[in-house]
């Protein structure tokens, strides 16, 4: 039958899973012990209770029910709950820093899924990202964790959200566990550390992690208490090769006048140009060229304290406190070079997506940068909470739960959240990018660091801060009606507050904020770069620009503090925020469900429901207002702001939300099911922000800006579930599921331009077209710029500096009266998107025999009518995180052995439809991974572990209209764990 809501048929299912793994001795929901004297029974443990008690929870739960169970209590599959999810069928997994951080099921992105904790909505934040509603899955060891119950069919008795699923995380229950402890430690050592400039490495690649959990009950099982901590240290690598500001265009072969195409036939450079692409054709050209090498250190730490109060056995009670910290601290180095698509040589794919084969652009004397940052952020999530179920009589069972639940993501040093100092030497010549390998290969000519020395030319140091705060209050029953019908019935009331906030402080002097002689040239540490792309096609490419330049990042802070006189510029705090974001979204929901035993032939059961939900939206922001712009650098112009007030808007919403569960047992081993429901998904907070925030600098062409929409619908979606499954044997089952839904209500970007009534832009205006006719062209920004300087110096507008290092001027020239009006692309949105999403899911699992060995494989195949067209331009709708998944899983276990190899794989997917460039996609190349764990009992009460994660040292490539349109080639390396756990 339906729980009444998602906390009470979930603790019914994890006393299930816990009674199946600790043997006939376990204590049933009253606290009892099993009569000793009963008939013998075959006692399943380890991997094989955890299979069975799976197989149990998908057999006997309403809808389409998938879930993980923990081998032992204190002993989760992986050491990640993600990493874990990815096990399931449909379940995909995006990796940060190496590691599983958000889910996307059977096509449906991260934003749309729903992550309750023990039956309730859970908070989160992001500093990666401030508007989105994805749970980061990296904040949550798993050591405390008894299940995880996937919903992929709508329930009338969750909260909505969940449009792909409903993902719940099941914690242990004292009057559960009864009268138990364990204590675990491992040693980590993660080999990515060991591939890094020692300016970003942790001192060490080995780091500890212990977990333990103690439960107790007393008076007759009356009295229940336990605690379970966590604590993990984590020192990694992540080296990327970027096309960071991403890949101007699409253009046509035609096109004119806009900076970034490649000169028509017959017009000058255009002999340059090999395999020009055709008029049929698009194409695309980078913007700039980026070598990260980023060293993290993670300290993660997780609690919980529950108490349990059952005064008999019709009535108990459960107060708990769950808790986590994770913090991280990050250091990086950077090699780049920025394209001003002025004269170029290029070599170019065959249409109608052309890509460049090589890019190259003839320069003198250009920046050669090589920026350093040093941050650390938190993540801080708090929730407390109560529930009590009460069985007043046999026919009637009441539960109430309520809990106040926070996340809080902020940064965790005085330099801010985010940080880049940017150093360089102007002796760059001409500079070509291969793109025919795995990554982007850079090669400069004429560097030159002793007739141009490394000194810094700019910074930006930001502050960001994401809270999200829920209040929920849930009440429901189960009345039975019949002799074989009963009803569910249950309210909700959830209050959600979001507020993100952000800021930047920047010293846009790019040109040359001080001399080379403020820096000396021993706090620069020459270094090579291939070495640390090894496993990365590219990285041993002659061609490859080998000299990079390390620094410490706070000594260099301080030194640039010095020279400018300025050391306030560099400590960003939120007393100022560039943009403010504060949403509260008020729901009330009520449902009712009436679940029926059939007796007929082939036994059915149906469940028929229906959820009402209304939600009040109320959205402010600090909106800023610009003053002005000044043009500070070649394709950089920062607004000035000269004030900021809070606006705010409303929405509301409600929808009825039916669903429909039938199934019926052919045989007893043999079970076919079907759902219909409706779910709905709510849009990401920016997409309901109160007023319009413009972006601090704009570039020679416009600003940018965004404008929220509260009054926006949730997606909404109607879903379709079919399945069959087939129960061979007690661990062994093959199922076929097959999905349908129709999604419509998708928030589509709106671009438009606008002009502003009062601010202008020195771009077009009398300066710049004196400076075109004394011969500069449009796309040679330091040819106009040095003639402003040089001729209208001291002139409205124009504040003249010192040349830099390269000879061209530097200062600021301002949009003044009689200059054009500054254009902003302004992005909002409305609904007007739909999508189907199809797919099916086969899964087996099998145990041989006696033998100990046993399989676990599922594939899933997913299609949408709504892909990304690479040929076409301007902004498309498109589904992301569509794609194919697959696992393998290969099982030993004997009373001293537990083996567990797993490979998983994830097909192709669109994880975006603009990169930093506009609107062009990002796709995910396929990713295969390879992970081990292996236990050995030494004794009845101490085992031993070893855990191997991506054994086989796997990369990660991301790609854009064209696979040679390279985005990011990103390597990590393996994760060993060896450790022992000790149960009292």
């Amino acid at each position: 039958m339906a729980p009444a809501f998602g906390q009470d048929g979930a603790q019914a299912a994890a006393q299930s899973a816990a009674q199946a793994s600790t043997g006939p001795a376990a204590q049933d929901a009253a606290g009892n012990v099993a009569d000793p004297t009963a008939p013998a029974t075959v006692v399943v443990k380890g991997i094989r209770a955890s299979m069975q008690s799976t197989l149990n929870l998908k057999r006997n739960s309403d809808g389409i029910v998938d879930g993980i169970v923990a081998d032992d209590i204190g002993k989760f599959p992986d050491t990640n709950l993600a990493e874990s999810l990815q096990r399931i069928s449909g379940v995909s997994i995006d990796r940060n820093r190496g590691e599983g951080a958000q889910v996307t099921v059977r096509g449906v992105g991260p934003d749309l899924n729903m992550v309750l904790l023990n039956g309730r909505q859970m908070p989160t934040s992001n500093l990666g990202d401030l508007a989105g509603r994805a749970f980061d899955f990296s904040n949550l060891a798993s050591e405390a964790v008894s299940q995880i119950q996937v919903y992929k069919s709508s329930r009338a008795d969750t909260p909505p959200g969940g449009i792909g699923a409903t993902l719940n995380i099941m914690t242990a229950r004292p009057l559960e566990l009864g009268n138990m402890a364990s204590i675990g430690g491992k040693m980590v050592y993660d080999t990515s550390n060991d591939n890094l400039p020692k300016e970003d490495a942790a001192k060490r690649s080995y780091t500890p992690e212990v977990s333990g959990i103690y439960s107790t009950t007393w008076a007759d099982g009356m009295f229940g208490v336990s605690v379970s901590a966590s604590y993990q240290e984590r020192n990694l690598g992540v080296n990327q090769a970027q096309i960071t500001n991403g890949w101007k265009g699409p253009y046509t072969a035609t096109q004119t006048g806009v900076t970034g195409v490649i000169p028509l036939p017959g017009a000058p450079g255009s002999q340059n140009i090999t395999n020009r692409p055709d008029g049929s054709d698009v194409y695309s050209v980078p913007q700039n060229i980026s070598y990260f090498m980023r060293g993290s250190q993670r300290q993660r730490t997780n609690g919980q304290l529950t108490f349990q109060f059952r005064p008999n056995k019709d009535l108990t009670t459960t107060l708990d406190y769950t808790y986590s910290l994770n913090k991280v601290q990050t250091k990086y180095h950077e090699l780049s070079a920025w394209f001003n698509h002025g004269p170029s040589v290029s070599s170019w794919t065959d249409g109608p997506v052309a890509a460049p084969i090589f890019y190259q652009e003839n320069v003198a004397n250009q920046d050669i940068a090589m920026n350093g940052g040093d941050f650390a952020t938190k993540s801080e999530n708090k929730s407390i909470g109560f529930n009590t179920q009460w069985k007043v009589s046999n026919d009637l069972r009441l539960t109430f739960d309520a809990h106040h639940s926070t996340a809080v993501s902020q940064k965790d040093s005085p330099f801010g959240s985010n940080n880049d100092l940017a150093t360089v030497s102007f002796s760059r010549g001409n500079t070509r990018v291969l793109f025919d390998n795995e990554m982007p290969v850079l090669s400069i000519d004429g560097a030159d660091f002793n007739r141009a020395p490394m000194q810094v030319t700019g910074s930006w140091f930001q502050d960001g801060y994401q809270r999200m705060e829920i209040d929920q209050a849930q009440a429901g029953g189960r009345l039975k009606l019949w002799e074989a019908s009963e009803l569910n019935f249950g309210l909700s009331l959830t209050n959600v507050k979001n507020r993100s906030a952000f800021q930047q402080v920047q010293s846009d002097s790019w040109g040359g904020a001080t001399s080379p002689a403020d820096y000396p040239q021993s706090m620069f540490r020459a270094d090579s770069l291939g070495q640390y792309f090894d496993k990365l096609g590219g990285h041993d490419n002659p061609a490859l620009f080998q000299q990079i330049h390390t620094f410490n990042f706070a000594e260099m802070r301080q030194r640039v503090s010095d020279a400018t006189g300025k050391p306030a510029l560099y400590l960003p705090s939120l007393a100022n925020p560039d943009y403010d974001r504060r949403t509260t979204e008020k729901s009330r929901a009520l449902y009712f469900q009436i679940n029926t035993e059939w007796d007929t032939a082939m036994p059915m059961h149906t469940g028929l429901g229906v959820r009402y939900e209304k939600t009040d939206v109320l959205s402010t922001a600090l909106s800023q207002t610009v003053a002005g712009v000044n043009w500070v650098a070649q394709n950089e112009l920062p607004f000035v702001f000269s004030g900021k007030e809070f606006t705010s808007l409303k929405g509301k919403y409600h929808h009825f939300l039916p669903s429909l569960d039938w199934d019926m047992n052919v045989r007893d081993d043999f079970k076919v099911r079907a759902s219909y429901g409706w779910t709905i998904g709510r849009p990401r907070y920016d997409q309901i922000q109160g007023g319009t925030n413009i972006n601090p600098t704009g570039n020679i062409n416009y600003g940018t800006g965004t404008r929220g929409n509260p009054a926006l619908e949730p997606v909404k979606s109607k879903n379709l579930d079919l399945s069959a499954e087939w129960y061979y044997g007690r661990q062994s089952t093959v199922s076929l599921g097959l999905f349908h839904k129709s999604l419509s209500n998708y928030a589509g970007q709106s671009v438009n331009m606008e002009s502003s009534p009062s601010v202008t832009t020195p771009v077009g205006g009398a300066y710049w077209n004196a400076a075109l006719a004394s011969g500069c062209i449009n796309t040679d920004t330091t040819c106009i710029r040095n003639y402003i300087f040089r001729n209208f110096n001291g002139q409205p507008g124009v504040v003249r500096g010192a040349p830099n290092a390269a000879g061209n001027e530097t200062g600021t020239i301002a949009g003044i009266a009689g200059n054009p009006a500054v254009q902003y692309q302004i992005t909002s949105f409305v609904n007007e998107k739909s999508a189907n999403v199809k797919g099916a899911e086969v899964n087996w699992q099998h145990m041989f025999g006696d033998t100990g060995f046993g399989i676990q494989a599922n594939y899933t195949y997913v299609k949408s009518n709504l892909s990304f067209d690479n040929a076409g331009s301007g902004n498309q709708f498109a589904l992301v995180g569509l794609s194919d998944s697959a696992n393998v899983i290969g099982i030993y276990e004997n009373d001293k052995w537990s083996i567990r190899a797993a490979y998983n794989w994830r097909d192709e997917f669109l994880t975006s439809v603009t990169d930093q460039a506009g609107p062009n996609p990002q796709y995910v190349e396929p990713y295969g991974q390879v992970d081990l764990s292996i236990g050995y009992n030494l004794t009845k009460n101490l085992t031993l572990q070893f855990e191997g994660i991506n054994l086989n040292d796997e990369t990660q490539r991301v790609h854009g209209r064209n696979k040679m349109m390279v985005l990011s080639a990103t390597q990590g390396g393996p994760r060993y764990m060896l450790g022992a756990r000790y149960k009292f």
